[in-house]
């Protein structure tokens, strides 16, 4: 999941896949709370991991500028759903 102060965006990355299922929230906050992001999940048909937590990191949108715009990025362990997209 993803912003760079604009709308969201929670993505599953899949190895090997030119493209990956996305879902966005238009709004630059809130952030998306736990609850928002399991049901995006599961409209793309994956699901939280059990016991993984969600990490927080920020890096800048032009890299090694320290002035540049901060870009938020949070990560969890998902795994797909069983039965595919609900």
């Amino acid at each position: 999941m993803s912003s760079r102060g604009g709308p969201w965006r929670l993505y599953v990355a899949l190895m090997g896949a030119t493209e990956w299922p996305d879902f966005r929230w238009e709004r630059p906050t809130p952030v998306p709370t736990i609850t928002e992001r399991r049901a995006a999940l599961a409209t793309l048909g994956f699901e939280q991991v059990p016991g993984s937590q969600w990490s927080w990191i920020e890096d800048t949108v032009t890299h090694g500028d320290d002035a540049s715009p901060v870009l938020l990025i949070a990560t969890v362990d998902v795994r797909e759903l069983t039965g595919g997209a609900s």
